[in-house]
Formats: structure tokens, C-alpha cells, sequence
């Protein structure tokens, strides 16, 4: 007798996070689709949380947490050379800290309310709230347009987008190619936006 692999959903605690501006034409596709993921139905153990209210209050959300998030699903828009406006891409937070003077000029930028997913990552791994499984949903917002609309193609992306991350909350095992994985020694000399 053959058995066929059976597909096994996650009951990891997960967070669902939205990083970004409000009224900046397609940077501001997290916090736009942060009701829309508010509204998916999803198992008990995720949760949906917009994450723009500084880097600090996160931390101290994660450690009060009890049992802690295990997996932690962040999505962003971040210009990043060479991509189309909408292409989607799975980023994996590979953790460790950039330089001392890096890390200040992450505390003082979350200090100041500048919104950040870099900031959140460098704090949160300063703060070792991050378990084994972080990533990111980034989604290419091109130029930075003040406006309430998204362009077509970014519109056109809404269902992969949600598609996605309702995937990645609900997977077991997921593997990201190491040219994905982003690491805090590094992440600010690979994307300087």
C-alpha cells in the first residue's frame, strides 16, 4: 500500500503584522489591507495586528505575549532597485544586530515615530522577541506618491497578496532561498530606503 504526503496546516501562534505610511499611494498597501486581512477567516492561534505604532511598543507587546507568537508574518512596501511596482517577494529575517551606531539611529528614528520595518526588526532582535520564523510579505510600491489610490498593477496584486500571506500563516514548513534571508548586519547597507 502507498501513502501520499499529507498536507499538515500550522497551529503555531501567529502574527499577522501591517508596517507603513497611511495616504502614500501604494506605500501604503499595509495599512490599506490591514482590514481586509482583519476580515480573513483564519484559525484561533493568528492573529492580525497593525504594527506602526513604534518598534518599543511592539517589543513590549511580544513579551508580554503568553505563549509567545512563533511565527510572525510582517507586510510591508518597500522600494527595493531593480523590481516591477506589485512583484511580491517572501523575505526570511535571518536575525543579528548591525553596529552599535546603527542600532542608536534605529532607536532614535522609532523615538521620532518614523515608521520602519527595518527599525522593527533591528529593535525586536535587540530585544531577542523574535522566534525562528519572521518574515516578510514585501510588495514594490515604485516611486513614493502622496494620494490615497494605488496604481492598477498594485491593485491587481490585492489577491496574491492576501493569497499569500493567508498561505504563509497557515503553512507548516517553509523554506526561503538564502538570497531571500535578510540579516540586521547588513540590512541597511543592501537597501538604503
Amino acid at each position: 500500500m502507498k501513502l501520499r504526503p499529507v498536507h499538515v496546516e500550522s497551529s503555531k501562534k501567529t502574527l499577522i503584522g501591517t508596517v507603513g505610511y497611511h495616504v502614500l499611494g501604494n506605500h501604503s498597501m499595509p495599512p490599506v489591507l490591514f482590514s481586509h486581512l482583519q476580515k480573513m477567516d483564519l484559525p484561533d492561534h493568528v492573529k492580525v495586528d497593525e504594527l506602526n505604532w513604534g518598534p518599543v511598543a511592539v517589543v513590549q507587546m511580544f513579551e508580554a505575549e503568553t505563549p509567545p507568537f512563533e511565527k510572525v508574518i510582517i507586510l510591508c512596501a518597500i522600494e527595493r532597485e531593480g523590481r516591477e511596482i506589485g512583484q511580491l517577494d517572501v523575505f526570511k529575517w535571518g536575525g543579528h544586530l548591525p553596529d552599535e551606531e546603527q542600532i542608536q539611529a534605529c532607536v532614535g528614528d522609532a523615538a521620532t515615530g518614523v515608521i520602519s520595518v527595518e527599525n522593527l526588526l533591528v529593535i525586536g532582535e535587540y530585544f531577542k522577541v523574535w522566534k525562528d520564523e519572521v518574515y516578510l510579505i514585501d510588495v514594490e510600491p515604485g516611486p513614493e506618491i502622496a494620494g490615497e489610490k494605488f496604481t492598477l498593477e498594485m491593485e491587481e496584486k490585492i489577491p496574491d497578496i492576501i493569497s499569500t500571506i493567508r498561505s504563509l500563516a497557515l503553512s507548516n514548513e517553509i523554506e526561503i532561498p538564502i538570497e531571500k534571508v535578510l540579516r540586521g548586519d547588513s540590512i541597511f547597507i543592501n537597501n538604503d530606503n
